[in-house]
């Protein structure tokens, strides 16, 4: 029986076209906790663009909202960030850019375009799922984002519709779904006593970057012991 599927329509670039879509849809929710944290419709859209990773964002928000120092915002923003760079890595060796392509491709290297291209088979899938999820990602995502700006700017006050605290449970959100093993929930939990000891001691934004630094320590701690292979992000990693 003949197809009737046109030929670039393959398997990576329908799994790549779905992650996009539930992952850009979900910038719906940060647009409008951005705004709900101080940021003018405009920031939030230029933030969305230039760091353009989802758990990073947030915590930058949360820290914003909190009323923590945009030095500690962007530390913490930082920290989650740093496995971008670990993919990139395992990106650059998988797909090979070249040109302006290399710098495209490092931009939208995130959990779901790294996930998309290491659960296909074949090179050119490969490539196909890697530049369908990040580039499909990255412009839903953005316009999302300014949508979601733009409706939470026109609600007003956001102590009136509970979105002060939304940052806190949106980053939740996203943490959650990570808490399959023994060894993320242990470091779940020591991250939670660093913060719950330090909120009384330090300023604002302070103890989420505490936070971030043990993270950052427990994964560099454990990175000398673990198997390579054990390290290639899967489907159910979130941005």
């Amino acid at each position: 029986m003949l197809s009737s599927s046109p030929p670039w329509w393959t398997p990576a670039v329908r799994m790549g076209l779905s992650i996009s879509v539930a992952t850009g849809l979900y910038g719906l929710s940060f647009g409008a906790l951005a705004v709900a944290a101080g940021l003018s419709v405009a920031q939030t859209a230029v933030l969305s663009l230039l760091m353009f990773t989802g758990g990073s964002q947030f915590a930058f928000i949360g820290v914003i909202a909190g009323g923590g120092a945009a030095s500690a915002a962007v530390g913490a923003a930082t920290l989650l960030g740093v496995r971008n760079a670990v993919y990139g890595m395992q990106m650059n060796r998988l797909l090979l850019p070249t040109g302006w392509r290399q710098w495209l491709a490092a931009h939208v290297t995130i959990d779901e375009s790294a996930a998309t291209a290491v659960g296909q088979s074949s090179p050119d899938e490969q490539r196909r799922g890697f530049w369908t999820a990040g580039v499909g990602v990255f412009v839903l995502w953005n316009l999302f984002t300014l949508l979601g700006a733009w409706l939470g700017d026109a609600l007003g006050d956001p102590r009136r519709w509970g979105l002060d605290g939304a940052a806190v449970a949106a980053f939740l959100g996203l943490l959650w779904p990570r808490l399959r093993q023994r060894e993320s929930v242990a470091l779940a939990v020591l991250c939670g006593v660093v913060v719950a000891m330090a909120v009384p001691q330090v300023p604002p934004g302070l103890p989420i970057l505490l936070a971030a630094v043990v993270g950052a320590a427990w994964g560099w701690w454990g990175w000398w012991g673990r198997d390579p292979a054990a390290d290639a992000p899967t489907l159910e990693s979130t941005r």
